[in-house]
């Protein structure tokens, strides 16, 4: 594997991301949101076991292993139950772009976690983004804290559950390249998701899975999707250029607000979009100060 290879792995990763909001909330309408996460977390391992084979404990550091499946089964389960519990579609959208704050985030815990240099645009990034979030959660609200604060304790649990998630995340992209010695527990990982989830929906009352052929179709493609983007993106993390790969990855809530617009038939007040291009900017600001960071 190549660099370059590599690099174009991470690409693909990003695209079929992309689509992930729109269609998790769709199949968790239809199955319910923990049925839902746990059909499409399902369906993720069988694809992951075709295309990777079933997985094995040797090779792993235990530092991936515990610390790296630890946070990765985390964000799953904090992702998926954060987009299935919001109230409606425009919240849904809202829990996604939430967790687009780990690229950011990635770049932030890298000055920690991989002695990545950086410069005070970092923290100027990383401000941009998250007020990228406060913004878009105002709606078409004058801003204010109390109305921040109120929209929020309209469903605390999804809106925790989202910043949650992209601090997971971001801590496993850290943790995965100082410790993945080049290997993917994503099988693993998953099959461990999927099981939690299950038992969750066993011993919670939820609502019964209302089966449809467009149902069929969006999970077996949101399943093998995510199989192929989580192998695609341990591979570019791993081996190829990670601060490129985070700045391509930046553009993804823009892509990602787009194809659940579309998809879900929602269109998103002034404010969410606002929201998202200030999130995107302040990415890439992140990206700038860590790269002219490098060249000092």
């Amino acid at each position: 594997m190549t660099p370059q290879r590599a690099m174009l792995a991470g690409l693909l990763a990003i695209l079929l991301w992309s689509t992930s909001v729109g269609l998790l909330r769709s199949l968790t309408e239809a199955l319910g949101p923990v049925g839902g996460a746990a059909m499409i977390y399902s369906t993720c391992t069988l694809c992951l076991v075709l295309f990777s084979g079933i997985p094995t404990l040797r090779g792993f550091s235990k530092g991936y292993l515990f610390g790296g499946g630890l946070v990765c089964v985390c964000y799953e389960i904090f992702l998926s139950l954060s987009i299935g519990f919001a109230d409606n579609r425009v919240q849904a959208m809202k829990m996604g772009m939430i967790n687009y704050l780990w690229p950011s985030l990635t770049l932030l815990f890298a000055v920690f976690f991989n002695q990545q240099k950086s410069s005070i645009g970092l923290w100027v990034g990383v401000a941009l983004a998250l007020v990228g979030i406060i913004w878009m959660m105002k709606g078409e609200s004058q801003w204010s804290p109390l109305v921040m604060w109120h929209n929020i304790q309209t469903n605390p649990l999804a809106y925790n559950l989202a910043f949650a998630a992209a601090i997971s995340w971001a801590l496993y992209c850290n943790i995965t390249k100082c410790l993945g010695q080049g290997k993917s527990g994503n099988t693993l990982f998953f099959f461990v998701v999927s099981v939690v989830l299950w038992i969750q929906y066993a011993v919670s009352t939820t609502p019964t899975m209302t089966f449809s052929v467009i149902t069929g179709l969006e999970l077996l493609f949101m399943g093998a999707s995510t199989a192929i983007a989580y192998s695609a993106w341990n591979t570019g993390i791993q081996r190829g250029n990670m601060t490129l790969l985070a700045t391509a990855s930046y553009f993804t809530p823009v892509f990602s607000t787009l194809l659940a617009a579309l998809w879900l038939r929602t269109v998103p007040d002034l404010a969410f979009w606002q929201g998202v291009s200030m999130i995107t900017l302040g990415s890439l600001v992140c990206w700038w100060a860590t790269r002219e960071a490098q060249k000092t």
